[in-house]
Formats: structure tokens, sequence, C-alpha cells
């Protein structure tokens, strides 16, 4: 077994007020886990990462290096993507948990089938059916679009 932690390419850092109850929560709405023994508390701040799917991480942490909460800040400035493998019972356990439903499940134009929603700190997510995206030459683009 090896000792290394591992780590997909890219981690995003989401910035919470109360790290332990969004942790609760993304596991609850979205099925995410928290990796065990990776929860840090100092003075003043926490942190931990979350398991998403197979292999994503995500890294929950309390404001700091000028970051904000879109509950502090007043809006969003991002969302966060996250593929699942049965999007309409993802979407049923989110809005069980209390997620902010901005748009239900919908049929794309790329043939993908998502949701958005916010979680209780305001944080945007967009959920989406793994495999069902076709390739760019297979959209059925909207009418006043182009591909260039």
């Amino acid at each position: 077994m090896s000792d290394l932690w591992k780590s997909p390419i890219v981690v995003p850092s989401v910035v919470y007020k109360d790290v332990p109850a969004a942790a609760k929560w993304l596991e609850s709405a979205y099925g995410f886990m928290e990796r065990e023994g990776s929860r840090l508390v100092g003075d003043g701040w926490t942190l931990t990462w979350m398991e998403v799917g197979n292999d994503g991480l995500i890294h929950l942490t309390t404001g700091d290096h000028g970051l904000t909460t879109p509950a502090e800040s007043g809006f969003s400035s991002q969302s966060l993507k996250v593929y699942v493998p049965d999007i309409d019972n993802h979407f049923e356990t989110a809005k069980a948990a209390g997620a902010e439903i901005i748009m239900p499940p919908q049929d794309m134009f790329w043939g993908g089938r998502i949701y958005r929603a916010k979680d209780p700190e305001g944080h945007v997510w967009e959920l989406s059916q793994i495999d069902k995206e076709l390739s760019v030459d297979q959209w059925k683009l909207p009418g006043n679009s182009i591909r260039s």
C-alpha cells in the first residue's frame, strides 16, 4: 500500500463559514464523502477534503487568502460542475436535503442532462448526468449560435 495521498490534477477549494456543517450537508445532499482523517482544526480555521465519485476531490476551508463565501460577499463568482450516475435521483436527494434549486433537470443541446442548485452557504453547483454528453459535431445548437 502506498503512503502517498491520491489526488486528481485539479482540486478546487470551496470556502465555508462552517466547514463541518458543509461537509455533512454535501454528504447528505450530493453524496460526497469526507476523506477519513482529513479534517484539521486550528485557531479560527477548519479544513477538510471531500471525495467526489471515484476520482474527484474538493477542499473545504474557512475563509482565508482573500476568499469569502457567497453568503458573506452577496454573490457567487463561480460554480462547480460534478458528474453523477443518475441525475434525476440525485436531484430528488439534493432537493430533499434542502438544496435551493436554480434549474430543475433539463436535457441540454450538447446531449447532457443537468440541474443547478445552491448549497446552504450560496455556492452554485451544476450536477450533470455522466456519459450523456455528445461530441461537438453532434450538438444541436440553439438557433442563434454558431460554433467557431
